[in-house]
């Protein structure tokens, strides 16, 4: 027992998505590290597009930060690397403050991943992890539908061969239809040829690594025919490895007041989509997962991509969903692509230099188009009208004003949500059923006692100020009721009663007085031993009386017909299972 405690120990702070190792799996977990380096290289150039830095850094994305995720996070599935929505974000909220593609643009998206990591870190401190539940699947759907709409949009001018000039999609787009007489018809021939090849690639089989086949199919078009003289292409990338150092800015702590927004956005989109990439994906397979662990690894990762001169990392999903075809089940298909990134960026940059930059935007507008989820969309229409609104007013605001503030609406109104359905419970009436002798709920309207003088009243929430006020009103209105014989006990069935704060305290005291003065008893049942601490402190027991909190709502029940036939003036104790202490 002991060496196996020592075993666990030893597990827990790092190498979670890697041991135990599956020998008889471990030639399958390296094959889908090829199928990922393959897939992911061109789609990580692309995202450079996005976000607007040297090419070179996004295969960076893949060497240092895909490894240190794979070395501290616990999923073991999870690939983490470039991310459109995570790129967006940043592109979007640097704009004005330096010249896109400079050494100081790249500097400030460098530091925002070390701002990043920092609120990683801090969350996990905080065991924050739970966070990620409160931005709903609706408004998640719709915000990476707003961002691939902004991104296809921005890149149209790309793939017409139009020089870009904003980072504003309606913008950018009137400038494209002005301009549109200018298009570069060898820069269309070439993306309508790369989405030929790709979604071509696609549809005979998910493995054929289409982005790839044209990535070197461009380069060696390019170099033969001389492209380079007719279209915009890469030029010099430099070959080697990052070099490790803090970014190259004036530190200020006006500097860091003005990035902290977009750093906390992305740290959001990052704890959102990777939390539930992960929990996808070890449901699945029912492996082990857990958030706060891999929050180190997600600051670890964008900690090793602010320090080699790279962007904001995240879990994506795309790569996770191409590691899963291709038969990977464990991080060591991640540390595979990097193995073979480390290769590409020692010996294979040089062939770099001839790819046409409307490859790029024609690989980044098919990621962008797959981001538009209209199925999701429709989904959310059909079956949450209300709900559909919500997502489709996220993704406009991405596409009209921007990503920042799309991703500020999206936790707004996800919390407003989560409000919405939450604070007023969903209550009932707890009544008999002749039919299956036993119990049943019912609704509000339709009052009937469980025995002659008892009503038993579901309360389906955490009593608090918000719905304080609810509760004494349907409690005060059945009270009312007219029903025969005249209610003599009220029970509130407590079970979903997890807690209770100073206003809702208050309001019962005041209630069970109202109660009092009509001459009916207010009882509850199922009472948490946390609540029941909370009535003591609130001085709600004193006024209930202490034998007014049951264990069960069978033992109120029991105890009010034992008292009802009892002789008038008699005393009951407590039956078996009766009031608690």
């Amino acid at each position: 027992m002991a060496q196996d405690s020592q075993r666990q120990a030893f597990r827990l702070p790092v190498f979670q998505g890697i041991l135990p190792v599956d020998r008889s799996g471990l030639g399958r977990d390296i094959l889908a590290g090829f199928t990922l380096a393959a897939l992911a290289i061109p789609g990580t150039m692309g995202y450079t597009k996005i976000i607007g830095t040297p090419v070179i850094t996004g295969l960076y994305t893949i060497l240092i930060p895909m490894s240190l995720f794979a070395i501290f996070g616990s999923s073991r599935h999870l690939s983490v690397g470039a991310d459109s929505a995570t790129a967006a974000v940043v592109a979007a909220g640097l704009a004005g403050m330096a010249v896109r593609g400079s050494s100081e643009w790249l500097a400030l998206c460098s530091l925002l991943a070390l701002m990043a990591a920092a609120l990683m870190f801090a969350a996990r401190l905080l065991r924050l992890g739970f966070l990620a539940d409160f931005l709903s699947r609706t408004v998640l759907t719709g915000f990476l539908t707003g961002v691939g709409v902004q991104v296809a949009l921005l890149e149209v001018s790309g793939l017409l061969g139009l020089p870009r000039i904003t980072n504003e999609p309606l913008e950018q787009i009137g400038h494209d239809l002005r301009l549109i007489g200018e298009t570069n018809l060898y820069a269309v021939c070439v993306s309508l040829a790369v989405l030929v090849v790709i979604i071509g690639g696609r549809k005979i089989s998910e493995k054929i690594p289409g982005g790839l086949i044209a990535v070197v199919a461009a380069i060696g078009v390019s170099w033969a025919m001389n492209l380079g003289a007719h279209l915009e292409t890469l030029g010099a990338v430099p070959s080697g490895l990052p070099t490790l150092a803090l970014p190259h800015v004036e530190w200020s702590w006006a500097l860091i007041q003005k990035l902290l927004p977009i750093a906390f956005a992305c740290f959001v989109v990052i704890l959102a989509q990777s939390a539930a990439t992960s929990r996808a994906y070890a449901a699945k397979y029912s492996d082990r997962f857990d958030e706060n662990v891999d929050m180190v690894g997600l600051g670890m990762a964008n900690l090793g991509a602010g320090l080699s001169g790279t962007f904001i990392v995240n879990g994506s999903p795309t790569n996770t969903a191409m590691v899963d075809s291709g038969g990977g089940r464990s991080q060591v298909s991640q540390l595979t692509a990097s193995g073979i990134v480390l290769l590409v960026l020692l010996f294979l940059t040089g062939p770099l230099a001839h790819l046409p930059t409307a490859v790029l935007s024609a690989i980044v507008f098919l990621v962008a188009v797959r981001m538009v989820d209209v199925k999701g969309m429709r989904r959310i229409f059909v079956e949450a009208r209300a709900e559909f609104w919500v997502a489709l007013l996220t993704a406009a605001t991405v596409v009209v004003i921007g990503v920042e503030q799309g991703i500020i609406l999206a936790m707004v109104l996800s919390l407003l949500d989560h409000v919405r359905r939450g604070y007023r419970g969903t209550n009932a009436i707890i009544a008999a059923d002749k039919r299956k002798k036993g119990w049943q709920t019912v609704p509000l309207g339709e009052p009937q006692q469980i025995a002659p003088g008892l009503l038993i009243y579901l309360f389906g929430h955490s009593l608090y100020y918000a719905n304080a006020a609810q509760f004494a009103e349907e409690v005060l209105r059945l009270a009312k009721d007219k029903a025969q014989p005249p209610l003599a006990w009220l029970c509130v069935e407590a079970a979903a009663i997890g807690d209770v704060d100073f206003s809702a305290a208050a309001m019962l005291r005041d209630t069970c007085t109202l109660l009092k003065q009509q001459g009916i008893r207010l009882v509850l049942a199922n009472v948490s031993p946390l609540v029941r601490d909370q009535f003591d402190r609130y001085g709600i027991t004193e006024v209930l009386g202490l034998d007014a909190i049951y264990g069960s709502v069978h033992a109120v029940v029991t105890a009010y017909e034992h008292q009802s036939a009892a002789p008038a003036g008699a005393t009951t104790g407590p039956t078996g299972g009766g009031p608690l202490a």
